[in-house]
Formats: structure tokens, sequence, C-alpha cells
């Protein structure tokens, strides 16, 4: 399967660095950089295509990112971003502060809103849902994304936060 993941367009939220998780949080005004990055992203997006599944997480953010890419998903709730529970509304340095090296060198002993485990459970039934599809593009979270990429490189979640993936950022990886 080639799933091509785009993570969804900036939000205020993100411009402050804190944590959204399950927070329906709108995109932000789109300025003309990230017009420029659509565009591009749009280029390479069609030489992708045909998809077999246009998909997108419950959250807003998600459906006006695809919306901005012309594009109309379907709802998938394992996309899900994270739950972050009490740190949600929180700049992410506050975790990260409360967590210590564990966040990037054990992310899996975490338990947040959600455990870093459940989301790992929730990539391999996204993986199993989907795996009859040959190509994939999914408008998601910087936690779900990481943690597949993490998964997909190594068999597992625990290497997620020692990747970096930007707002509108487009990856493409092959399971």
């Amino acid at each position: 399967m080639q799933l091509t993941l785009i993570r969804h367009l900036p939000t205020e939220w993100n411009k402050r660095t804190w944590l959204q998780g399950r927070r329906d949080i709108d995109i932000s005004e789109i300025t003309a950089e990230v017009n420029k990055e659509i565009a591009d992203n749009q280029l390479l997006l069609e030489k992708l295509s045909p998809f077999t599944h246009v998909l997108a997480s419950s959250l807003k953010r998600t459906h006006q990112t695809a919306k901005l890419y012309d594009y109309k998903c379907e709802i998938e709730n394992l996309l899900d971003e994270l739950d972050f529970g009490v740190f949600e509304g929180v700049p992410k340095a506050d975790m990260i502060l409360e967590f210590g090296e564990r966040w990037t060198e054990s992310p899996k002993e975490i338990v947040l809103g959600e455990s870093i485990q459940n989301l790992e459970k929730r990539i391999e039934l996204f993986l199993e849902k989907y795996r009859k599809s040959s190509n994939i593009l999914a408008f998601g979270h910087g936690s779900w994304i990481r943690a597949a990429i993490s998964y997909n490189q190594y068999g597992h979640v625990n290497n997620m936060n020692k990747i970096l993936i930007g707002n509108n950022e487009c990856i493409t990886v092959t399971f």
C-alpha cells in the first residue's frame, strides 16, 4: 500500500506551539506562502494519483485542508490526532518538560488522554482496514503521521518523537 500523508494546514495553536490533540481547531488564514506550498504539493499529488481512497480525520482542520486542496474526503476516525488530555491548549514544551527523555526515547510508556500504545494500535487497525487499497491520500495530524512513519521504518512507534513533520508537509510511505 502506498500512503500519502498531508499534515493539516497551520492553526493559531500551531503558531503558539500549543498542543491541539482532539480539540477541534480551525486552520489559520491562508498566506501566499501556504498557497504556494499547496500548489507545489498538488503537483506532486497529480503524479501520485489516482487514489483509491481520500481520507481525513474527524477533526475539521483536516477537512479544511482537504477542501483547499480540492479533495472531498471520507472521514476516518482512526486518523484522529493523539488525545493529549490535560496538555491540550498547553505549550508543547510544558508537556516535554513533564515527561523528559521518555517523550523521545520511550513514548509507548506514556499515557496522556490516550496512551501512545493505543495510538500505535490505531495505526495497526488502519493498516489492516486498508491493506487491500493500493494508493491512499490521507489528511492528518502530526503525532499520527510521525507515529506511522516510525511504525513503517522500525516496526513500532517509539521513534515517533525523533521525527519532525511540519504543517502542510506531504510525505509518501509504502507499507
